[in-house]
Parts: structure tokens; sequence; C-alpha cells
């Protein structure tokens, strides 16, 4: 019992000693200092230097006025450029145009159709593309080797021929088939014009470039293995003769070979009902649309027939951006906006023009208009397409196409006028374009 007690008393009194031993305090740890915030102001957005484009444009009909709201959709997605749109005549064009950038006093850009004008003049803007591969996808490589990518097609041309279908019921003839030749049309647009008190019975357009699509069908061969041109081939001799019995026999307006001042085409007198065929092309279209109304029921007919087969001439414009420009990046952008498939959708199908875009093309195009003339003239022209032949589609892109549109018109006017006999011009003809290339190889 007492050592029990005693281990009681001394557990009581280590507890005791170790209750007033000191406490223990805590190790201080040193504050690690931190750097104060550094408050800086955030960067200053430089804005974009101003920059004006100028866009020299023609227009055959609405194209222009379709053009306008594309220009205005890419100023206000880029404030800082302004796009001037500057529509002149075709004339200009195709004469003072390529004088104008030659001297360095050209626009920026142009909607050109003579590519072989400004062949080295033309932008490559593939550099200056965020997507160069889309551009390149959807446009024929010959149009895009033709515009040295400095461009694009922004409509598909075909030349083929109207006929007032009205005229042609009032004198009780049926429209022929499809496989008639130039002979039988001119025989039945004659009968017709007798029969219904017209004025004229057929007409072409003062150019070497509507002139190029009879000839062929008519066998001509116009270019060479050489990549030259050949103007003295019987086809190209048997359609002159036929447009120059026109003239003679008093069936054809003359003022549009002939006047003093030609008019160069034959869709005015078409337009005003007094001509009962006239061979022009698809960009034509909205114009009589527009101008024709309901006076008259016109038609696309195919082209005729002869030894060549059944062709027109494939053909367009393009806008381009000149090399010279002091805005190389903005010429690019501005391009760039207007081939995206939307855009250039609504531009096809607003100016009622046939897609050269591969992407809008298969999409298809609903275009803007509820006249089913217009629809069926486009459906006709888009049936002309797979009948063109290879030189017919050459012909446009070709480096000196140039040396044949510029001359080929007065030569053939003067074998028309009795200037010159068919041999003689023809001689000329050859000699003018040899003389134009030489010096453009220069």
């Amino acid at each position: 019992m007492k050592i029990k007690n005693l281990i009681f008393v001394l557990l009581v009194a280590v507890l005791a000693l170790a209750a007033c031993q000191p406490a223990q305090t805590p190790t201080e740890v040193p504050p690690v200092k931190t750097e104060e915030p550094v408050v800086t102001e955030a960067p200053t957005e430089v804005p974009p230097e101003p920059v004006e484009l100028r866009f020299t444009y023609y227009a055959d009909g609405v194209e222009a006025e379709v053009m306008q709201p594309l220009l205005d959709a890419f100023m206000a997605q880029y404030p800082h450029i302004t796009v001037v749109l500057d529509v002149v005549p075709y004339k200009t064009i195709d004469e003072q145009l390529p004088a104008q950038v030659e001297s360095g006093e050209g626009p920026d850009l142009a909607r050109i159709t003579n590519f072989g004008a400004y062949r080295g003049k033309l932008l490559d803007l593939r550099p200056y593309m965020a997507d160069a591969t889309y551009y390149e996808a959807n446009f024929p490589a010959p149009i895009l080797n033709a515009l040295g990518y400095g461009g694009y097609p922004d409509a598909l041309t075909v030349t083929g021929p109207y006929v007032n279908k009205t005229l042609f019921d009032q004198a009780g003839i049926a429209l022929p088939g499809e496989v008639t030749t130039w002979e039988e049309w001119t025989e039945l647009t004659k009968q017709v014009a007798q029969a219904t008190q017209v004025p004229y019975a057929i007409a072409i357009d003062r150019t070497g470039h509507r002139f190029a699509g009879p000839a062929m069908s008519m066998g001509a061969t116009l270019l060479n293995d050489e990549g030259g041109f050949t103007v003295d081939t019987p086809g190209f001799r048997a359609f002159a003769e036929i447009v120059k019995g026109w003239h003679d026999d008093g069936i054809t307006p003359p003022e549009v070979w002939l006047g003093a001042e030609p008019v160069n085409s034959c869709i005015g007198p078409f337009k005003a009902a007094q001509l009962v065929m006239c061979m022009s092309g698809s960009w034509q279209i909205n114009g009589l649309a527009k101008d024709v109304g309901d006076a008259f029921d016109w038609v696309v007919v195919p082209n005729p027939t002869g030894p060549g087969g059944s062709t027109g001439i494939a053909g367009g414009s393009a806008v381009v951006g000149f090399a010279n420009t002091k805005h190389p990046q903005e010429v690019a952008m501005l391009i760039e906006f207007l081939i995206q498939e939307k855009n250039y959708s609504k531009f096809s199908a607003n100016a009622l023009a046939l897609p050269a875009h591969k992407g809008v093309a298969t999409a298809g195009v609903t275009f803007n208009t509820d006249n089913p003339l217009v629809l069926a003239a486009l459906s006709a022209y888009t049936a002309e397409v797979p009948k063109l032949t290879d030189q017919a589609v050459s012909l446009n892109v070709h480096p000196y196409a140039f040396a044949y549109y510029r001359n080929s018109a007065n030569r053939i006017a003067q074998y028309l006028s009795g200037e010159l006999t068919l041999d003689e011009m023809l001689v000329n003809l050859q000699q003018d374009i040899d003389k134009a290339i030489a010096e453009a190889k220069k």
C-alpha cells in the first residue's frame, strides 16, 4: 500500500514540474519580398493609313449597278479603303486604258476583255492573298495563265444569235432546228423580213470577235500550230462572202459596219424590232430584258452549223489589278473579297452573267429574274458551251488576240464597202496581224 502511494506522489511531482516549463514559441519565418506590380498602359492600336483604289469599269448592262453594292460591303468591312468605281464606255477600255497603263497613269483595277493587251502589266495576286489555293482552284487555268494571275474572269460569255420570234410567228414561219446553216438562216430571215415589212433580215456585230465564231463554223482555222494567226482559209473566206452578200442585197443595216461612225453592234436595230436576227452574244441579255420588255418575244438560237461545227466564241470579261499600283495588298484584298462564292454568286445572279467560277457553277445560280425569255436565253447559251471548239476557247485568251481584234473589223469593213477585194483584205489583214505581233515581241 505504501509503495502505491509513493508511485502516485512521484507521478504528480513529474507532472507539476512539466507544467512549470516555459511555453515554446514558433520559429519566425522571414517575410518574402514581392515586387510591386508595374502598371503599364494598354498599347494604342495604330489605325491603318487611308487607301483609295481607282477601279475603271465598263458595263454592257446593269453590271456596274450590281458591282457597286459589293464594293460598298467591302468598304464597310475595311473602312480605311475607299474604292472609286469609274464607269466608262467600252471604247475607253479598248483604246485609252492600255496607253494609260503603259505610261503609269492607269487605275489600280479595271474590267477588261483584251487580256493580251496587258501582258506583263498585271499584278500577280497570289503572294498577297490569304488563300491563293482557293483562287487557283476555282477558275480555268488557261484564263488565269493568260491574266498572269493578275485577276479573275467575272463572267463567261458565249457568242450566238438572237432572233425576233414574234416576227417569225407573224410571218407564219417556224423557227428551224439546231442543225441550220448560215445560208439557210439568211434565206429564212429574208422571208420573214419580207412578210412582216421589217427593214432588215440579218446582221452581225462589227467586230472580229463575233465574226470568228461563224468563220470557224464555216471551217476557218484561225489559230495555227505555230501559235500565230492565219486568216486566209476557206472558212474565213466563205463567211466574209456571206456577210458581203447581206450588204449587197440590202438586208443588213449598213450603219453597223459601214457608217461614218459605225455603231458596232446590231443589237440596237434588233431592240427596235427593225431586224429579224442579230449575231451578238450572251452579254446582251440584260439590255434586251430591260429595253424590249414585252414589246416582242426574242429567243437565243443555236449557232448555225457548217463544216467546222456549230460554235460561238468563248470569252468574257475579267477584273484585274495592275502591277504598278501603289496598293498591291489592298488590290488583292478587294479581288479576294469579290471571288468569294457568296459575292461572286450574287454578281452572277443579279448581272444575269454565266459564271466562270467553278464553285458557283457547281452550286448553281438562282438568276434574279422572273422573265421566262431571260431564263430561256441563259439556258440556251449554257447549252452552247459544250459545242465550243478548242480554238473558240483559246482565241480570247491568246496572248496575241489583240493583234487580230484590233485590225479585223476595219479590214473586213473595207471589203464589205468594196474598197478592197476579198484577196486584198485578207493579205492586208494578215500583214496587220503579223506586224502587231512582231512589235509586241520586241
